[in-house]
C-alpha cells in the first residue's frame, strides 16, 4: 500500500511525503492565502500524470532498443467552473527526441503507457476525459 503523510506549516502552505520520504511542498495562490512558495494540489495530479506515462514510455522505449535523448511531456487541464472544480478535460503531449527513432515503436509506447501501463491515468480518466498526442523530434 502506498502512503503519503501530509504536515501544515501555516497558511494554506503544506508538506507533503511520500512513504519512500520524498518531500514536496504545496501552497496556494495570494489571492486565496497563500504565499506562492510551492505547487497546488491540482498542478501535482497533472505533474502526476506526466510522470507516470513518461516513466512507461522511457522504459518501453530503452527495451525496444529506441536511442532517445529526451522525453518532454505538456499536460494541461481543464476544469469545470463550479466546485469542486474538478478536471473534466485532460491534454497530454508527448515530444520525444532521438536519433533513427521508429515512429511505430514511439505510436506503441504512447498507446502501452495510456491504455495498459499509467496508473494514474487510470485514476483519473473515470472523472476526466484524457486526450493524448506525440511527436518526434529527430536529433543527430
Amino acid at each position: 500500500m502506498l502512503k503519503a503523510k501530509i504536515k501544515w506549516t501555516g497558511g494554506l502552505q503544506f508538506i507533503g511525503q511520500s512513504g519512500t520520504g520524498h518531500a514536496i511542498v504545496m501552497d496556494g495562490s495570494p489571492d486565496y492565502g497563500g504565499e506562492d512558495t510551492g505547487m497546488r494540489p491540482m498542478e501535482l495530479l497533472l505533474v502526476g500524470l506526466g510522470g507516470c506515462s513518461g516513466m512507461d514510455i522511457a522504459s518501453i522505449l530503452s527495451k525496444k532498443k529506441q536511442d532517445v535523448r529526451g522525453i518532454e511531456i505538456n499536460v494541461q487541464g481543464k476544469q469545470a467552473e463550479n466546485y469542486p472544480k474538478r478536471f473534466i478535460e485532460i491534454e497530454i503531449e508527448f515530444t520525444v527526441k532521438g536519433k533513427n527513432l521508429s515512429e511505430e515503436a514511439v505510436k506503441k509506447a504512447v498507446e502501452l503507457s495510456m491504455e495498459k501501463y499509467c496508473s494514474v491515468k487510470a485514476t483519473l480518466e473515470h472523472s476526466a476525459k484524457i486526450i493524448h498526442s506525440y511527436k518526434i523530434v529527430a536529433v543527430d
